[in-house]
């Protein structure tokens, strides 16, 4: 393994390689000129600058910051209030802009994203911050499993439905929509647009107002009427759902019936 800044003068430069969460991939390279490595062309950013990034031999989460100008088209602010970056995994490392060696120090994902003007900062995760999850579930009278992840056993393409826009709402929130799925199925369920500047962009449906789907954040000012799009059924993750329109009881991952708290810490009534 090459040691680097070993000598006074080094032809080095960090990289930074963003794989967002809808399969584009952008990196950067705090050099004079783009840079081709790794299978993918590292535009040069020289504003860009990463913070110092902490790197630990124990299992706390290692941590990193990322801060640069609003330079490229890749980087919009709308992008980043659209949630585009959000959760997109991270690679930063050094890369020697002569022979093109390169070498990964930090990998991770995107955590918060801010704006200040014209800049943006990014919260970075590593990839030890996995080992904060749960091992032992806790019970829940409710569902833990993800509809049609693991654990639950049905298949997404059933639920799965193509749609077309019809209008969208003056706020942007909300959209009304052509699809042969009933509306009140698509609660909790998931729009993800296939054209337009949009496509890619997956958004949660958090309830119906009518025929309008209410979604988690607004849509893009460029969305118009015709665009195409896939709609994912959702679930309220009850056992009287999954029962009665799922048929899907055996792999219920909950516990409904489990007493609560407030039974345990019940009163005896001194009663016969």
């Amino acid at each position: 393994m090459r040691s680097w800044f070993d000598d006074a003068l080094a032809t080095v430069a960090t990289y930074w390689r963003i794989e967002r969460t809808d399969g584009v991939a952008i990196g950067f390279v705090s050099h004079d000129r783009n840079l081709l490595f790794d299978g993918l062309l590292h535009r040069a950013a020289p504003g860009m600058v990463p913070s110092a990034i902490r790197l630990t031999a124990g299992l706390e989460a290692d941590s990193a910051d990322m801060a640069g100008a609003l330079s490229h088209d890749s980087i919009r602010a709308e992008d980043l209030a659209s949630g585009r970056f959000d959760g997109a995994r991270v690679v930063a490392g050094v890369v020697d802009w002569e022979t093109l060696e390169f070498e990964a120090v930090f990998a991770g994902a995107i955590g918060a994203v801010g704006s200040d003007g014209a800049g943006f900062t990014a919260e970075l995760a590593s990839m030890k911050s996995v080992l904060d999850r749960e091992i032992v579930p806790r019970t829940s009278p409710t569902c833990r499993a993800q509809f049609c992840g693991p654990g639950c056993g049905l298949s997404p393409v059933r639920f799965t439905d193509e749609a077309r826009l019809v209008e969208v709402s003056d706020e942007r929130d909300a959209v009304r929509i052509e699809t042969g799925v009933v509306p009140a199925f698509l609660i909790d369920g998931s729009l993800r647009w296939l054209e337009g500047a949009d496509a890619g962009q997956v958004q949660q449906i958090e309830s119906i107002s009518g025929d309008w789907l209410v979604l988690d954040r607004p849509v893009g000012v460029e969305l118009t009427k015709g665009v195409h799009a896939v709609v994912r059924q959702g679930c309220d993750h009850r056992l009287e759902t999954c029962a009665a329109r799922f048929g899907n009881a055996v792999n219920f991952q909950g516990e409904p019936f489990l007493p609560g708290n407030d039974l345990l810490a019940r009163y005896p009534s001194g009663r016969a």
